[in-house]
């Protein structure tokens, strides 16, 4: 009816399906994309953003939204949207599952922390990390457990509220410490009823949720009801306590003051150089900032490459197939970043990040998460604070890496030129060190553990029982673990399958290097890798010595040596995995935790009620089978086998 009308039509066209409005002469005339494309109002036809099928296909698309097939079309983009969706996930899943060399991957942590509120008349409050139920109360997740720790300090600062075991609850008979340092409100001995510790829980629960202002003025009115009905006494511990709660609103340096109630946010910042990158995630909740965490992901540099290598030969493609202009290093990484770490669900209602990123990843994470999530990449205040601190923590993190990393490789260079070995690869340079642990010869083990890459790799550690030697045989137990850890290696090896060391050290003297000499001229292997650490006089720290298993002279590095560094570095790192081990088998062992562990029917749970009701493996053992019927989920049947598997 009008030329306004057509006008808008136009602009809505441009807005959905990105058509062009210039003239063709400007159209055959340009170099670059213009304005239009900039605000996501035309897909570039002009510099060949977009081929002419897909382009194609949004005329189409438009053609049929002016025939008025707007509900058909919704249909088909939507069945679009879920195939890309489901083939976005299963990329990520195959990244995580296979580890390409040739794609961004972040490898994976242990489950974040969370605070815990148990169910019970005097609900406990503690540090939580694991699957969550429906059973209990669960704050979170929080970065670290730092602040999950920092978080219960002030819970029972503030609100008193306990943190012992339900065990050491259910048996006092006066208050503890806490109490009396005014950390707990002493629900155990009955110094507080079940009605106004809820309270307090329900105080708790409200600020752990953001609504810290509603609190106070809670309080507060509570405190005047107080001081009207002439329990001065009452209205002084509430002053108190609106007084703490004040002072660690103050503390937090970045709390959203804004007046609405806080959203539960995920900061995110990227920082890439030197080939490597860090992706710094911070966490608020409830309006408090709850820290930090570094993320450094694999394989930067190749995905990269070869993403750089595939848009200069055939253009990036976004959205229904559209080209795009080539992604930044940091838009690469931070999307790698989103799509993994939220795979599996727990994504927060807000994100703020450092970096732009593709909006249908967003999408498709929301809706695998079950919730409506906003991105913001320009912020204002005070999430624009949130978002510097994190980006200054991502390039902080990043140059401390970098700094650790350009020392380990000085390290790993000084060793090898110490040792005069030939290494073509410094970054392939593998060492495995062995130590052998015991305790006046029981629960004897041995520990190897494998620096590759400038850096410890625990995942290759490996412990072994040693069995069939003599106790306290420290050469033959060298043997048997150098037999067992080698000979099935050299076969790999000769398959093309395995890689032998370039290094390896022995804890010991001249007596464990040779030993293992012998091992390896048995096995064919070229005895010059071997290298026994020697202590030095008095077993002082930098003076130890090299022995070598080849013949030459034992060296003494220096104290001040960072060749001697790394040594004792990996050495130390072995005597540790291997008295651990070792402490672990001799208290299984004299404990007899394993006896049960053999018993068909007798799960880590009702191994648990078991030592736990009878206060251990002695006390189960002693017990009768009338006894043992007792503890929930134990039948006649079973406890009859127990008692004769342990008689």
């Amino acid at each position: 009816p009008t030329a306004w009308a057509v006008k808008d039509s136009i602009q809505l066209l441009q807005k959905v399906f990105h058509l062009r409005t210039c003239e063709d002469t400007v159209f055959a005339n340009r170099t670059r994309p213009c304005l239009l494309y900039q605000i996501k109002r035309c897909s570039g036809p002009c510099v060949g953003y977009i081929s002419p099928e897909d382009y194609g296909q949004d005329v189409g698309n438009a053609e049929r939204f002016l025939q008025g097939e707007q509900q058909e079309l919704i249909d088909s983009l939507q069945a679009q949207m879920t195939a890309r969706a489901e083939a976005l996930l299963l990329e990520n899943n195959l990244i995580k599952t296979l580890a390409p060399r040739f794609n961004i991957r972040f490898v994976d942590d242990k489950s974040y922390p969370y605070l815990k509120i148990e169910s019970h008349r005097f609900p406990r409050v503690a540090y939580y990390r694991g699957a969550v139920d429906q059973k209990h109360r669960y704050f979170g997740p929080f970065p670290t457990a730092w602040a999950v720790k920092d978080s219960i300090q002030l819970l029972q600062k503030v609100f008193h509220l306990r943190t012992c075991e339900d065990t050491v609850f259910a048996n006092r008979t006066r208050p503890c410490l806490l109490y009396q340092i005014k950390r707990c409100s002493g629900p155990c001995v009955g110094y507080i009823s079940p009605d106004d510790y809820g309270q307090d829980v329900a105080n708790a629960e409200r600020f752990l949720q953001g609504e810290q202002q509603e609190l106070i003025d809670s309080l507060q009115a509570q405190m005047t009801a107080r001081a009207e009905a002439l329990e001065f006494e009452k209205a002084a511990e509430l002053r108190d306590r609106i007084g703490s709660l004040a002072r660690v609103l103050h503390q937090q340096a970045v709390e959203d003051n804004t007046g609405a109630r806080a959203v539960d946010t995920d900061v995110l910042a990227v920082k890439v150089e030197g080939g490597r990158a860090c992706v710094n995630l911070a966490m608020v909740r409830g309006g408090r900032h709850l820290g930090d965490r570094p993320y450094f992901p694999k394989h930067v540099d190749n995905a990269i490459d070869v993403a750089s290598e595939s848009a200069g030969e055939s253009g990036e493609e976004g959205e229904a197939g559209r080209a795009e202009a080539p992604k930044s290093p940091e838009v690469r990484v931070l999307e790698a970043f989103v799509a993994q770490h939220y795979l599996e669900g727990g994504m927060p209602p807000l994100l703020v990040v450092s970096h732009p990123v593709d909006k249908a990843l967003i999408e498709t994470l929301a809706v695998r998460s079950g919730v409506r999530a906003t991105v913001q990449h320009q912020p204002r205040e005070p999430r624009r604070a949130w978002l510097d601190m994190c980006i200054q923590g991502a390039a902080l993190r990043l140059a401390q890496l970098l700094a650790e990393e350009g020392s380990q490789q000085a390290r790993t260079r000084s060793l090898v030129d110490a040792l005069d070995l030939a290494v073509e690869d410094l970054h392939a340079f593998r060492i495995e060190c062995f130590d052998v642990s015991h305790t006046a010869g029981e629960a004897t083990q041995a520990s190897c553990v494998v620096f590759e890459g400038h850096k410890m790799q625990s995942a290759q550690y490996r412990r072994y029982n040693i069995v069939g030697v003599t106790p306290g045989d420290d050469y033959g137990a060298m043997r048997q673990v150098l037999v067992r850890r080698y000979a099935k290696l050299v076969e790999a090896a000769a398959q093309g399958q395995g890689r032998l060391p370039d290094l390896v050290l022995i804890d010991g003297g001249r007596g464990q290097v040779n030993v293992a000499r012998e091992v390896f001229e048995e096995l064919g292997i070229e005895p010059s890798r071997i290298v026994g650490v020697e202590k030095g006089e008095a077993r002082k720290v930098g003076l130890e010595e090299l022995v070598f298993a080849d013949g030459r002279p034992k060296i003494a590095l220096g104290r001040e040596s960072a060749a001697l560094m790394l040594v004792a570095q990996i050495r130390d790192e072995a005597h540790r995995f291997a008295i651990t081990g070792m402490r672990a088998r001799r208290a299984s062992v004299r404990t007899g935790a394993s006896s049960l562990e053999e018993i068909p029917g007798v799960g880590p749970k009702k191994r648990a009620k078991l030592l736990q009701r009878f206060g251990g493996a002695r006390g189960v053992g002693a017990a009768s089978v009338e006894d043992l019927q007792t503890v929930d989920g134990i039948s006649r049947d079973l406890a009859e086998e127990i008692y004769r598997a342990l008689h």
